[in-house]
């Protein structure tokens, strides 16, 4: 099967990690594919004849050129071409094509980008493009605020090419980018949590959700294209890793993450905030530090007599003052705050449950099964599965441990 086209749509003032993460992850993707299959090259940098993989790895008929020089360890972006600008890397493996993807960045101008950041990169003309198929359009973020003017001939380009893309994507503000080409008119969508409101503002027939790390949207009626948006930043890697586990699997996407030291997939739900964040970006005055001191005895008594206490308040008076500043009840955020700790323990050590039951509160096994069903819908042990860290090295094999229900 033919390699698959992954390009990358840049506007002026890219904001350079929500294109280089995803870059890196595919170009990981790729290593460890040419490694399985035995191709020469192939643990340093298969694909890069054949297309780019990083930022600045040009490919393609007509692609912006410099000239080459030595790349950094592992086939990682580095290569400096003119006026300093990252330019192709030198191919460091005998691969005449690559194998799982060849990816392209390409603006509407070419030539060297500047990005936010303030480091250039060399990009492709996007009306080169037009004889190519592509597989995947990836749309990365600009800075965003309201006197902000989109690029009209990007949006116009992405609004030709996107439907004879298999799939459409945008990292962080470039969410910004499909909904001005109408891609995200009555879908489910998300980008940069500080950049939300602004996005449901602008276009208010997208649903805007600024919680999750990324949304798949699988559309409706004539609209039955997959488009996935994600979240700020770093969340770009995140949804590479979700793309790279649909085209090739779970095992290519782990060892991407392995080789970033990324989870594969985040614990906690999948949000862009953690409960102790949330909590400590809506609270004032005394609760900013209960919250810091729930965090740290989670296993002790939270009720809210002991909680009100801390707060040196009635307890009645307590509970509607914290309704009233943080949006919801004590025993909310307490809950929460136990699940995620539990959900990190999970994805980031081999404790037992019973160990991780009473560390983080929950009394007992039954109860934190419980709690892991209610909210993702899981026992604990198949969390884990899912949201194993790569950091953490899975044990020598041993006899599976069945969970009741």
């Amino acid at each position: 099967m033919a390699a698959r086209h992954i390009v990358f749509a840049v506007a002026p003032d890219l904001v350079l990690l929500d294109a280089c993460g995803p870059l890196e992850a595919f170009w990981r993707a790729e290593l460890t594919m040419a490694a399985a299959a035995g191709v020469a090259g192939g643990s340093a940098a298969s694909g890069v004849a054949g297309g780019s993989a990083g930022v600045g790895r040009v490919g393609g008929p007509g692609g912006a050129s410099a000239p080459s020089s030595p790349s950094g360890s592992d086939g990682a972006s580095g290569a400096n071409g003119p006026s300093g600008a990252m330019g192709p890397a030198s191919t460091l493996g005998t691969l005449a094509e690559p194998i799982a993807y060849r990816t392209t960045v390409a603006s509407i101008d070419g030539g060297v980008l500047q990005t936010f950041p303030g480091l250039p990169v060399v990009t492709q003309r996007l009306d080169s493009l037009d004889d190519q198929p592509i597989d995947t359009l990836i749309v990365p973020g600009v800075p965003i605020d309201e006197h902000c003017t989109l690029q009209p001939e990007l949006v116009e380009w992405i609004r030709r090419r996107a439907p004879q893309a298999r799939r459409v994507c945008s990292v962080c503000t470039g969410a910004f980018y499909l909904a001005a080409a109408g891609l995200l008119d009555g879908r489910r969508a998300t980008t940069h949590w500080h950049a939300a409101p602004d996005l449901a503002r602008r276009f208010p027939n997208v649903q805007v959700d600024a919680d999750p790390i990324f949304i798949r949207d699988m559309g409706h009626g004539e609209e039955k294209r997959v488009v996935w948006t994600s979240a700020g930043v770093t969340a770009g890697i995140d949804l590479a890793l979700a793309l790279i586990e649909e085209d090739v699997g779970h095992a290519v996407a782990m060892q991407a993450a392995r080789r970033l030291v990324v989870f594969m997939k985040r614990p906690g739900g999948q949000s862009q905030f953690s409960a102790a964040l949330a909590a400590q970006a809506s609270a004032g005055g005394p609760f900013e530090a209960l919250h810091s001191w729930m965090a740290g005895h989670l296993r002790d008594d939270l009720s809210v007599e002991r909680l009100a206490e801390r707060a040196q308040m009635s307890p009645r008076t307590f509970a509607r003052r914290y309704v009233d500043e943080i949006g919801r009840t004590p025993a909310k955020t307490v809950s929460a705050l136990r699940l995620e700790a539990a959900a990190r323990a999970l994805a980031e050590s081999h404790r037992p449950l019973k160990r991780i039951a009473l560390d983080c509160g929950f009394g007992s096994e039954q109860n934190l099964r419980r709690a892991f069903m209610r909210r993702f819908g899981v026992l604990p042990l198949a969390y884990r599965e899912r949201f194993e860290s790569a950091v953490v090295p899975r044990r020598a094999a041993a006899p599976a441990v069945a969970e009741a229900g």
